[in-house]
């Protein structure tokens, strides 16, 4: 799979078809992994409502911890106020230790937070014994194009240290191997129950499918789904892991 370029990564370009996709599969994925009875789930991918708004229709009572930085939707807020509490804070002093029964970390928010490793041990902490973690990382494939698009050519061999790769709007985002994200989790205590790329259809395969028959969509996230890429981080612009507290 090609890596896509980074003006593409908001879903703001020309790649609708493929962005329709991921995030079918990303819910999808979502449903699939959601305990099967109802849990108290920590939501800290970035305050926008949308994977605890998710898991609260799925029955789940949710603590969507909100980023400062960004506002929130009122009309979201008001749609899962029953079953979603909003909380804005910088780090997760304010819950009990093995207080929650699941946490969602998407929205690349490991990647975001460049203190990953003290984030994933407060996530642990607060996991109950059994419960079990969602995270989303940024991968060195996607690392990799952003560096190459900068011409930072003398930085694309240093894939076996932490890679920062710095983006056009100032920020910085860390990029992870499979190695890399098994080692975080690992070092919070947690054990993997599974990890792959998000998606391993490439764009072009997608957009293909979808402007033959748009009805296909459903066809594509079942394929994406049933494939078995476990620990393969030569493609994919995200990694996506399953880990549980022991």
């Amino acid at each position: 799979m090609l890596p896509i370029p980074a003006e593409e990564l908001n879903g703001s370009g020309t790649l609708g078809p493929y962005w329709t996709f991921y995030r079918a599969v990303a819910a999808e994925q979502l449903n699939r992994w959601l305990p099967a009875q109802p849990s108290v789930i920590l939501d800290l991918s970035g305050g926008r409502g949308r994977w605890s708004g998710q898991a609260a229709r799925a029955g789940h009572r949710v603590i969507e911890v909100l980023d400062f930085r960004r506002t929130v939707d009122g009309q979201s807020r008001l749609r899962d106020a029953d079953r979603v509490r909003h909380v804005r804070a910088d780090d997760l002093a304010f819950l009990p230790d093995e207080s929650v029964d699941a946490v969602l970390a998407e929205e690349r928010v490991m990647s975001i937070e460049l203190m990953a490793e003290s984030a994933m041990n407060d996530v642990a902490r607060v996991l109950k014994p059994g419960g079990r973690a969602l995270v989303c990382v940024d991968s060195l494939v996607l690392g990799m194009a952003i560096l190459a698009e900068q011409g930072q050519w003398q930085h694309l061999r240093q894939t076996g240290e932490v890679m920062l790769v710095p983006w056009p709007d100032g920020s910085i985002t860390r990029c992870f191997s499979s190695t890399q994200l098994r080692e975080l989790l690992q070092g919070a205590g947690l054990e993997i129950e599974w990890m792959r790329p998000r998606t391993v259809l490439s764009p072009s395969t997608v957009d293909h499918v979808l402007g033959s028959d748009a009805r296909a969509l459903n066809y594509l996230v079942r394929t994406e789904l049933e494939a078995h890429p476990d620990d393969d981080d030569t493609v994919g612009i995200h990694l996506v892991a399953s880990a549980r507290k022991k």
